[in-house]
């Protein structure tokens, strides 16, 4: 025979139950209430220009629990009641399973605006960065399709038509993927805070890439040489460290003078837009390889000083580089004030106009770090050293650099089937009744 035992009457029964925890007794109750609640499976009913739900919504108030008949509305009046079932069904199931995320009515605008649940409790702990892109991508493209749409009628099914559509608006391919990601991060939150019980976006396609395979933009040496020579110091020294090493910008700009050590630079911590953060991924908080060369050339900024204009085109003056190196003194220092690089600054008043000058192309800090992993691809490195300098999660991600390029065993080996051929047609001439296809 199966004995079930009711938790509830155990821990009541129980000699472990402290006699003085009325808290514990309150709990108790309160857990039969739970289990008391009723199942509920109200009808929607049409009101004007709306179709409503009204549901028991459950919650705690000075550890007591407090019911409260709840008006959600589902749909405009134009739905058929089958699909407004549907939607009520949502919204009731996993309120009967114990799940009480009434929020699935909520209306994605209500979620997302300024002092809703994703902007305060989600968004909010991302750079300020990704939280004004994010912020913008929710204006430009998902309020004024989704604003007045409820969590539960945001299906698969309509997640895709969206999607499906965007390359007909005139939306960049990028820009697509931008949304996608936006739109999901949002998604996700409501899971994790039960406005939703699944993310729709799950099984979603994107519209294919018109552009084909993009290979990512790099320098040659020699145009590297040509490019440090335009531009000043200390920036000079910050792209030749960059293109060396494989550091990413906001990784050169968080760089202190204890991260230089005596055969490598170590990776603490990251500077962008004006943020300290950990590094971008676990892999990335780690040491990289640097050449004697580049570990003196940054050594060398303590004795430079460079003469920049003050207060007018006649008046100049005279800056130390590394105005402080202590242990946690930046390595790369602002020449007025000793704060943070700001790396927009220098890619758009140094090294963009030098490019330009140069013919060279797009340029930027990202090609500077690919540039450093195509040059060990074409110096013979093998993969896994390259993932470990350019210190990816991934294989997958260092092997799409790979596959911009043909390996120089690869081209030799078509080079030697052209010989071959050449050879076969030669010799197959010279003999007796062969006959040549013209």
């Amino acid at each position: 025979m199966t004995v079930v035992h009711n938790p509830i009457a155990l821990a009541r029964n129980c000699a472990i139950v402290p006699p003085q925890a009325n808290t514990v007794a309150l709990s108790l109750q309160e857990m039969e209430r739970m289990a008391r609640r009723r199942h509920q499976n109200p009808k929607p009913i049409r009101e004007g220009l709306w179709w409503y739900l009204r549901v028991w919504e459950y919650s705690f108030v000075d550890g007591k629990q407090v019911r409260k008949l709840k008006r959600i509305k589902l749909a405009e009046a134009s739905k058929k009641e089958r699909e407004v079932k549907k939607i009520a069904d949502e919204i009731v199931r996993p309120i009967n399973h114990g799940q009480i995320i009434v929020g699935a009515a909520v209306n994605f605008g209500e979620y997302v605006k300024d002092n809703g649940t994703y902007m305060t409790a989600a968004l909010s702990l991302r750079p300020k960065a990704v939280k004004k892109c994010y912020k913008g991508v929710i204006n430009k493209y998902l309020n004024p399709e989704f604003e007045n749409t409820s969590l539960a009628e945001i299906s698969l099914l309509r997640t895709q038509a969206f999607f499906a559509e965007l390359p007909g608006r005139g939306v960049a391919y990028p820009t697509i993927v931008k949304i996608r990601d936006v739109f999901s991060h949002v998604l996700r939150s409501a899971v994790k805070f039960r406005y939703l019980t699944e993310n729709p976006m799950k099984g979603l396609e994107l519209p294919a890439d018109p552009r084909g395979v993009i290979e990512k933009p790099f320098i040659y040496p020699h145009q590297f040489e040509a490019l440090l020579e335009l531009i000043p110091e200390p920036y000079a020294t910050m792209v030749y460290v960059a293109v060396w090493t494989g550091l990413r910008v906001s990784e050169l700009a968080g760089l202190k003078w204890h991260n230089i050590e005596s055969n490598s630079i170590s990776v603490e911590r990251r500077y962008c837009r004006g943020e300290w953060r950990a590094p971008k991924t676990n892999a990335s908080a780690a040491r990289v390889v640097a050449s004697d060369d580049v570990l003196a050339r940054i050594r060398r900024l303590k004795t430079l000083e460079v003469e920049i204009n003050w207060g007018g085109q006649a008046a100049k003056k005279k800056f130390k580089v590394v105005r402080s190196d202590g242990p946690d003194d930046l390595v790369f220092q602002s020449l007025k004030a000793g704060k943070p690089m700001n790396e927009g600054n220098i890619l758009n008043r140094f090294i963009k106009p030098a490019a330009k000058a140069l013919k060279l192309g797009k340029v930027n800090w990202r090609s500077l770090r690919t540039s450093c992993a195509t040059w060990m691809v074409r110096g013979g490195a093998d993969p896994k050293s390259v993932q470990g300098q350019m210190r990816h999660s991934r294989i997958s991600t260092t092997l799409e650099i790979y596959a911009q390029f043909v390996p120089e065993g690869q081209r030799q080996a078509v080079e030697q089937m052209k010989e071959y051929a050449k050879r076969n047609v030669l010799e197959a001439g010279t003999k007796p009744g062969t006959v040549l296809v013209q």
